[in-house]
């Protein structure tokens, strides 16, 4: 079992002991995409793949969020953020665009990118550096607006 999802089972212990019915609700989620990750692989996560789980969620979440926005549902849109919170507590740090835009610059650089017709390789280097630290729509079109330009 990896580091990661310990230290989410320990939380789930916390957030049991303090009746925090919000928090244990979100952990529970969690905990229940690691179990079918696990269950599909049929062999216990590293951090990595953790991380890809929790990144899927955090992607899930953001849908809903922007659904129930739609459907004028704030009790959900607030719901669904606590959930966020929870979820992104347990990632590596968020990267922020201008962050996104001057490395993307530089693997631009670094593989020698001419046009959009390079994005693949563009994409294929920025997300095995900044996976789970970034949205992957983000980059594709900080890419795209840079690939452009």
């Amino acid at each position: 079992m990896s580091g990661l999802s310990d230290r989410i089972d320990e939380e789930l212990v916390r957030a049991t002991k303090a009746r925090d019915r919000s928090r244990l609700s979100a952990l529970r989620m969690i905990r229940s995409a690691l179990q079918n990750r696990r269950i599909e692989k049929r062999a216990p996560l590293t951090d990595d793949e953790v991380v890809q789980v929790l990144s899927g969620l955090v992607k899930r979440t953001k849908e809903s969020i922007e659904q129930f926005r739609k459907g004028k549902r704030e009790d959900l849109v607030r719901k669904e953020e606590a959930e966020l919170q929870v979820i992104l507590s347990f990632l590596p740090e968020q990267m922020g665009e201008e962050e996104v835009r001057g490395r993307l610059q530089e693997i631009i650089r670094d593989v020698k990118a001419a046009g959009l017709k390079d994005l693949g390789k563009v994409m294929k280097a920025a997300m095995g550096e900044m996976k789970g630290r970034v949205d992957g729509r983000l980059v594709q079109q900080i890419a795209r607006e840079l690939l452009s330009s």
